[in-house]
């Protein structure tokens, strides 16, 4: 069993991550500030000490270690775009030369190869209406220029013995994790309250879609992922669709909200990882999972 750090891997992504691999009879280790809770994961994980700090001597940490996903963010709680708060700088400094001081030390301790999860966001909001790998990266915020600035900084290090990539995902949905809430509790709360939902857009992909992404750039020939970057994004969706599958689910009879307009939405292509192999679920999982999200606040 290949043996891979996970950093970030209690996190909302992570955890996804973390479970496909063990699902798949890999040997993972999270890395992060804190263990994970006790029974947070399905199977118990190794922990090791890690965390965004520039200055922080953790070559250690990356000893036997195989493969290293850097999934680990620091940011406002809630918040990737404007996650810096009143501390652009601290943001930057733990995200942009916290990250690329792990990838130096990775490379250094003979880690193999190394998946950095970047964002959308380094697009921006400026035409075309569909971004693939070769567009223009304008990234508008903070967020966006850190995860860009991060992406060319591993693939700087690129080279024999190190292969590396970067996922530019998108938003991810999914279940939380025991005794956390998922990314539309707030606005499934808000419904079922009858209050007033706004219309609002965009792509979404399942957490367990983008450690299947994660997987395959790990297992694939180095010649067809090294030094490249890949975009992970599945479905086009608004609250109203959102919702209305909630209101099926439930039976509420509160109104939905209007249909957000969507001809102007930056979609992704995904052509490239899907020429890996990658297949997403779609809107078939997008119902099943609110399906699932329901199931799980009635049992508690």
């Amino acid at each position: 069993m290949t043996r891979v750090l996970v950093s970030g891997g209690t996190g909302f992504v992570g955890r996804f991550i973390v479970e496909h691999l063990i699902a798949r009879g890999y040997k993972v280790a999270v890395g992060g500030r804190m263990p994970p809770p006790a029974g947070f994961f399905s199977q118990p994980i190794p922990h090791v000490p890690l965390r965004l700090d520039p200055d922080a001597d953790q070559i250690a940490a990356f000893d036997d270690i195989y493969y290293f996903v850097h999934a680990a963010f620091e940011h406002v709680e809630g918040k990737y775009r404007g996650g810096e708060g009143a501390d652009p700088e601290g943001f930057r400094h733990a995200n942009l030369d916290g990250s690329v001081r792990l990838f130096e030390e990775a490379r250094a301790a003979g880690v193999r190869r190394c998946v950095f999860l970047s964002s959308r966001a380094v697009y921006g909001e400026t035409p075309p209406p569909i971004v693939d790998e070769t567009s223009p990266a304008m990234p508008d915020t903070l967020y966006g220029t850190v995860k860009l600035a991060g992406e060319d900084a591993l693939k700087a290090m690129t080279g024999h013995g190190f292969a590396t990539t970067s996922l530019r995902v998108t938003g991810v949905y999914g279940p939380a994790g025991p005794g956390r809430k998922h990314k539309w509790s707030m606005l499934f709360a808000e419904y079922l309250a009858g209050k007033t939902v706004p219309p609002r857009a965009g792509t979404e992909v399942h957490g367990d879609d983008v450690a299947q992404a994660v997987r395959l750039v790990l297992e694939a020939e180095t010649a067809k992922v090294s030094g490249r970057v890949f975009n992970v994004s599945d479905v086009l969706t608004d609250n109203r669709e959102i919702l209305s599958l909630l209101q099926k689910a439930t039976g509420c009879s509160h109104p939905l909200p209007p249909a957000a307009e969507t001809a102007a939405f930056k979609g992704m292509s995904t052509d490239r990882l899907r020429a890996l192999g990658w297949m997403p679920g779609g809107p078939e999982r997008l119902a099943a999972t609110i399906m699932e999200m329901v199931r799980d606040v009635r049992s508690q």
